[in-house]
């Protein structure tokens, strides 16, 4: 998370996209078995895809159930492809995840679940398309955080037919205690966390997913559209690395068990293909028709060194700069880890599609902070203040990075990414999210070379850089003047990414919810920005 944080009518069956109120509750007790969460599917592949539900099972009930599950070509479910039954129980929280196999490339198709008289919302789903695709076009979010507001951006991207599939870059859940980190407006209207405190056990991460799956937009969404998703920081704890988390003492108890409990939760809540002895081993990638490689990143769990801070590691900006810089420049310190950044250099090495995109959570872009003095209207006791505004601008016009917590932080690694990519031809595209706010880079190297696009979505609900006490347009403004890669900034609207892939180009277009503080909400379209195939550079589409 960045250092600016101080401290139409689209219905799927059984699913209604408008729906309003809340669903029952994750703690509810039923008579009979019930799918209180919705149907989801993800990890598309060209003959098969995950299915997933939930079953609520009835009260007092501790013991497996058999659950029959079914896909089909047609919406009514007449045209049955592939059928079968599945075994959940309390180990696996009741949640069921079938690899449905055997189906058709490029093909929509629909599935649903049954326990008794029991009958699943009915899901639609996609398989990746074989070679020869001409065109792509992907959903792209991040940041849902459920006490802040409605999940109004889901349900505009639920009511959309020509999805081929729905890229969450993380922060599925949020694991804060209930206040932690949430909107007064939202929690009065119903958006209340369980359990109350932080979460730490593989009990508190499951019941949490529990409550975020009972959000209509949230079920709409997965419903609608295959996911194919990676954690980043809140589904285990905030700014998490390879050994710790910001927010993980020892009070807490071990950090290695209570990531080893989010991991478990995440794997059991999400439509994630599970392969492999590794838990942790999330990245992977995927064929998009021969048109895209969608290489999936985890910059977070299992390979990043822990973080500098600026906080413990620099004391005068103007003294201590070039030390500093020598600490984040060391080549030993890694985001990725050496087993994924090695199968990254081979996946660049190996493809052969037109375009290659990073799936992953965290700005690769260069980013340092304007002066803001003059055009701040701080107030006392605000978030952001004028001592952490001349902070952050000793820091830097001493040429160092804002957010320490994304590639800013780890620069080697990003060099290393970067020449993989220019050693085989890659016309690399990366897509992030985390920071709550839309950008768009023309990225370059350490030595100014171009080194591909960036694309940056704003978040689901959480706020973005509303608590810097400048108007948004002059924000962006000066963020865009002082920063050379930066092409584009919206620092104050919740919203979504549609990324289109043609073997001509690939394009961002922004889109925007009017508010999350309430069901009545409109769309607003925001920019688009383009690069052509065999340039690195972007230009208004």
């Amino acid at each position: 998370m960045t250092q600016l944080k101080v401290s139409r009518r689209h219905v799927l069956k059984g699913v209604g996209i408008a729906a309003s109120g809340m669903l029952a509750p994750f703690t509810v007790a039923t008579s009979a078995p019930a799918f209180s969460h919705g149907v989801a599917s993800g990890d598309p592949l060209a003959d098969r895809v995950i299915l997933w539900t939930r079953v609520t099972p009835k009260a007092g009930a501790n013991g497996p159930i058999e659950v029959r599950w079914e896909i089909a070509a047609d919406a009514e479910l007449r045209r049955t492809v592939r059928s079968g039954t599945a075994l959940t129980d309390a180990d696996r929280d009741y949640t069921v995840k079938v690899d449905a196999d055997g189906l058709e490339p490029g093909s929509t198709y629909y599935y649903r679940f049954r326990v008794g008289d029991a009958v699943s919302p009915t899901g639609r789903t996609r398989t990746l398309p074989a070679d020869g695709v001409r065109e792509l076009k992907f959903a792209v979010v991040s940041c849902s955080n459920y006490p802040q507001g409605y999940f109004n951006v889901y349900h505009d991207i639920a009511a959309r037919d020509d999805i081929d599939a729905v890229l969450h870059l993380g922060d599925y859940i949020y694991e804060y205690a209930a206040g932690g980190y949430s909107n007064p407006h939202a929690v009065n209207f119903g958006h209340v966390v369980e359990p109350e405190h932080e979460l730490v056990t593989l009990q508190d991460y499951r019941a949490r997913h529990g409550v975020y799956k009972t959000e209509p937009g949230l079920q709409a969404v997965h419903a609608a559209h295959p996911m194919i998703a990676v954690w980043d920081d809140h589904e285990s704890a905030n700014d998490s690395w390879r050994h710790g988390a910001e927010n993980h003492d020892e009070t807490q108890g071990s950090w290695y068990e209570r990531k080893r409990a989010s991991v478990q939760a995440y794997r059991e809540w999400l439509p994630i293909r599970d392969e492999g002895d590794d838990p942790l081993k999330i990245y992977r990638h995927f064929d998009f028709g021969g048109l895209a490689d969608l290489i999936m990143l985890d910059a977070r769990l299992i390979g990043r060194s822990e973080p500098l801070l600026y906080a413990e590691h620099l004391g005068d900006p103007g003294t201590d700069a070039g030390r500093f810089r020598a600490q984040l420049e060391d080549p030993e310190r890694t985001i990725l880890g050496r087993e994924q950044l090695t199968w990254l250099e081979e996946r660049l090495e190996q493809a052969r599609t037109p375009w290659q995109i990073l799936g992953q959570q965290i700005l690769m872009g260069k980013v340092r902070l304007p002066d803001l003095l003059d055009v701040a209207a701080f107030r006392e006791g605000g978030p952001f203040d004028r001592a952490s505004a001349e902070r952050l601008l000793d820091i830097a016009e001493a040429g160092l990075p804002l957010n320490l917590d994304a590639w800013d932080g780890y620069p080697a690694s990003r060099e290393r990414v970067f020449a993989a990519a220019r050693r085989h031809g890659s016309q690399l595209i990366s897509l992030a999210g985390d920071t709550h706010n839309a950008w768009a880079f023309n990225m370059m190297d350490s030595e100014g070379r171009p080194a591909g696009v960036e694309f940056a979505t704003p978040s689901v609900t959480s706020p973005g850089m509303e608590i810097v006490p400048v108007p948004p347009g002059i924000l962006a403004e000066r963020f865009v003047n002082l920063n050379p890669e930066l092409v584009y900034l919206d620092s104050s609207r919740r919203g979504w990414m549609e990324i289109t892939i043609t073997p001509e180009s690939a394009t961002s277009r922004w889109r925007f919810v009017t508010t999350v503080l309430s069901r009545k909400w409109y769309g607003l379209l925001g920019p688009a920005l383009q690069v052509n195939a065999g340039e690195a550079s972007l230009r208004r589409a």
